[in-house]
């Protein structure tokens, strides 16, 4: 294996991430009632805007405290106050978050400061408002969202009895796997609690009349609750424990925490119901142990088509290694992993797993897209797997895309894709080997004809 460091190029061109706060909003998006404000310019919320609301296919509502030039100058807490009115007026939220953007931190906003000063000035003694201090230039959307998350457990989290359930928390994957987790809670009887849970508000149905606010969402009475739970599954093994909500929780109130990958592949589905006999005593249900075969299957009609894989997997780091895992036990091997975050706990976690891969890898973090085409190119990958802004490897390489993660935006259905659990595993495995095959048979005969032909055109000639 061969490990890269960060990026340290004079610039970045086409980052593999988006900014903090574009990962701060979706936690808030997974609580009941709740509203999310970004402090700064309101292009700021009209970009979080669209690229979330391109990706899930949903009206996606973030309000703005619209800094401009004098509020920039003489600071901005007469637009937050402005635009929490406002906010709570038309929206009647439960819960409001404040995050920061860039603007709002260069200036050097106090956003607790204000905020208290407006709970105080308004009488809202029970009403939360969450602040994340979230600046683009602060980390990528990854961090944005585990420091989101972890603020909002922080806030709401109160000491209290033992409860019995099991606190779950989940990475930013999408609605249709976050389902699917449910569905193996529910199979397993186990009492729960999801969060953030957006699995309804960020993919809802069609209903009539419109909500701004829509259904769904992990409630708040449960995330009080969650410090009394008796354990934590936290699907964040790189996350760093200054981000971690599970971390905070064992220390603050012991909690036990069990920090797993994603459940993507037979080895990390497997750890899940592992963890999960463990900590209820019950024994997984006959459903998945077929659905655990299926896959065993689906694995076996595909190998003899992988082993020409030559992946390059990139994306979030909680992602990253779970694809990477996956591609690993299905031969599809990797020679690029990039991830355009800082931290170094992915490298650590992939180092032996990666050793044993038969191919070169290089693993990349805090990259760009352009650093990624140049090593795929070198590495000869021809399949990537990852959101949709690798679409520029197909562009400029010729090398396929498989879709996964956050966020997809030159597709449809972003948010309906399955990848977790043995189901959704099975249904990923297929995605890859199809694509593969597709590859294949689209250039197999110009691959044959210079393989062949033109070698016998030229031997003729002499």
């Amino acid at each position: 294996m061969k490990k890269e460091t960060a990026n340290f190029r004079n610039a970045t061109e086409n980052p593999c991430n988006m900014c903090m706060p574009m990962g701060g909003i979706i936690p808030f998006k997974g609580i009941e009632r709740s509203m999310v404000i970004l402090h700064g310019s309101q292009g700021c919320a009209t970009y979080m805007r669209r690229h979330m609301a391109e990706h899930f296919n949903e009206p996606i509502d973030v309000a703005s405290s619209s800094l401009n030039e004098k509020g920039t100058v003489y600071g901005g807490e007469h637009n937050l106050k402005q635009g929490l009115d406002n906010l709570i007026k038309l929206y009647s939220p439960r819960v409001v978050g404040v995050l920061t953007t860039c603007l709002a931190e260069t200036i050097g906003e106090d956003i607790d400061m204000n905020t208290s000063r407006y709970i105080q000035e308004r009488g809202l003694k029970d009403f939360p408002i969450i602040t994340v201090p979230t600046p683009g230039y602060g980390g990528s959307h990854s961090e944005g969202y585990w420091l989101a998350a972890r603020r909002i457990v922080e806030k709401l989290g109160r000491r209290t009895p033992g409860n019995g359930r099991v606190n779950v928390i989940i990475p930013n994957i999408s609605p249709a796997d976050i389902r699917e987790i449910k569905r193996i809670l529910q199979l397993l009887n186990v009492e729960y609690t999801m969060f953030p849970d957006f699995s309804d508000t960020l993919d809802r149905p069609f209903a009539r009349p419109y909500k701004k606010l829509p259904d769904g969402g992990t409630r708040l009475s449960e995330i009080a609750e969650m410090p009394g739970a008796a354990a934590t599954i936290q699907f964040g093994l790189t996350v760093d424990d200054g981000l971690s909500p599970g971390a905070y929780l064992e220390s603050e109130f012991g909690v036990h925490l069990y920090n797993l990958p994603i459940p993507i592949g037979i080895e990390n589905t497997d750890a899940f119901l592992s963890v999960l006999k463990e900590i209820t005593g019950k024994h997984v249900p006959q459903d998945l142990e077929w659905e655990r075969g299926r896959l065993l299957d689906c694995m076996i009609d595909s190998h003899k088509h992988n082993f020409q894989g030559r992946s390059v997997i990139f994306g979030e780091p909680e992602l990253v290694y779970a694809v990477t895992t996956t591609c690993l036990e299905n031969g599809v091997f990797p020679v690029v992993v990039a991830t355009g975050s800082k931290g170094n706990k992915l490298a650590r976690l992939l180092e032996p797993k990666l050793k044993e891969s038969p191919v070169n890898v290089h693993l990349l973090r805090e990259t760009d897209f352009t650093q990624v085409k140049e090593k795929s190119r070198q590495m000869n990958a021809n399949i990537a797997i990852g959101p949709s802004d690798g679409r520029f490897l197909t562009e400029k390489e010729g090398i396929p895309l498989v879709r996964i993660g956050f966020p997809i935006h030159d597709r449809v259905g972003g948010q309906r894709l399955l990848s977790v659990g043995y189901v959704g595993t099975a249904m990923f495995l297929d995605r890859i080997t199809n694509t593969l095959l597709e590859n294949k048979y689209k250039n197999y005969r110009r691959a044959m004809y210079e393989k062949f032909y033109r070698q016998r055109a030229v031997s003729s000639q002499w």
